[in-house]
């Protein structure tokens, strides 16, 4: 089952694939043949955006009461991404209120470029977070409810063959800046692995033709730790292509009444409106990369990785994708909370969310939840024993 939310784009896209035709990328190339519903290629297989209009550059569309950021320079200024992150995080607080460490968390997973995964029980605000966080920036959002017979075109897409076209390719809900992969371990291994190419490369590729995602492109999964009947748990290679692992929580109870009294509608994040838009927080994440991280928190990403490697009571250590992973989370962590520098906290903070669901702990245990409680306790002690740069 997949929800789509009210945005234009989304409904023009579901009207040209209901008409059995798709949108000619480019313009100029009418009269020429061609497969309807794939870009024209002068090669075996070229990249392309499925469902969007050819563009010149970057639209210089501005909104107002939006965060305006000067796009004349290439280098993004850090002063305008904070503004883009502060809009962002007062925008989804209306929605999603108390758990001020899950958003910095989801925040700086956004404009680290990677995807969240959120285990925990129903009920606490996952989807809502999701979706409260693709209004507030303004983007397309999808929900897929992963099941059984979920199949991967189910999430990629399919040609579908029309007499007066041929074949005529329609873009799946993976086609959006925010996909809410809602339970993702009751999915197949097959479909799970549908997610793979999308999550690690921005692209999918259907029936030879490699094809771009939205830019910004954030998907956030979920699954139940406690219910395992009729699951399939993610394999290690799509667990270290979450950047992310973090839970909700059940609220305080100061929160819960806030709840109880200020959200009497039954979708809260659908009252919400764009605080920014996608190419904004496109900038906001390519001034992560000029977030100054010193040398010696450098070396302190190392030790920690090297040591979850030489541990034995770890049978497989962080990768080196996930070093990656956990430092560029910390300076965007910086980013978020309103600096242009990395201290030792933005590392400390993020360490545990990024790491642990990386670990391959060598006991065997009975369930999963004790297997991550270990990996937790393991990661817990490396932190405690490595020294902390001052």
């Amino acid at each position: 089952m997949v929800e789509t939310n009210s945005d234009p784009a989304v409904r023009a896209l579901q009207a040209t694939g209901q008409k059995g035709q798709a949108p000619d990328p480019d313009p100029s190339s009418a009269g020429e043949p061609q497969t309807a519903g794939r870009p024209k290629t002068d090669g075996p297989s070229q990249t392309t955006t499925a469902g969007r209009p050819k563009t010149d550059g970057p639209s210089q569309t501005t909104t107002a009461g939006r965060p305006k950021i000067d796009q004349s320079n290439h280098t993004p200024s850090i002063a305008d991404a904070i503004r883009v992150v502060a809009a962002l995080r007062q925008g989804v607080t209306r929605a999603f209120l108390g758990k001020s460490d899950v958003l910095d968390l989801a925040l700086s997973c956004l404009l680290a470029r990677g995807h969240l995964l959120i285990e925990d029980v129903p009920g606490v605000g996952k989807t809502t977070l999701a979706q409260a966080l693709a209004r507030s920036m303004g983007g397309t959002f999808r929900r897929i409810q992963f099941t059984a017979d979920l199949m991967p075109s189910d999430v990629l897409g399919v040609s579908v063959y029309d007499q007066q076209s041929d074949f005529v390719f329609r873009p799946g809900p993976i086609f959006a800046n925010v996909v809410l992969a809602d339970e993702v371990n009751r999915a197949s291994p097959r479909t799970q692995s549908a997610l793979l190419e999308a999550m690690n490369e921005g692209q999918v590729t259907v029936d030879n033709d490699t094809m771009r995602l939205e830019h910004p492109f954030f998907v956030v999964a979920t699954q139940n730790p406690v219910e395992h009947f009729g699951t399939y748990p993610l394999p290690d290679s799509q667990m270290d292509r979450f950047t992310i692992r973090t839970k909700i929580g059940y609220p305080t109870h100061e929160q819960e009444q806030q709840i109880l009294t200020s959200h009497q509608d039954r979708n809260p994040s659908a009252r919400l409106t764009a605080v920014t838009d996608p190419l904004q927080v496109a900038m906001a994440q390519d001034a992560v990369v000029t977030i100054h991280a010193d040398e010696s928190l450098q070396q302190y990403v190392l030790a920690i990785v090297d040591a979850t490697r030489r541990s034995n009571r770890v049978a497989v250590g962080v990768s080196t994708r996930g070093a990656k992973a956990w430092y560029q989370v910390a300076k965007a962590h910086a980013l978020v909370v309103g600096r242009d520098f990395c201290t030792p906290d933005d590392f400390k903070q993020t360490a545990m969310a990024a790491l642990a669901h990386r670990l391959v702990v060598a006991t065997t245990y009975e369930t999963l939840s004790e297997t991550r409680k270990e990996a937790q306790t393991i990661l817990a002690d490396i932190l405690e024993d490595v020294p902390v740069p001052v």
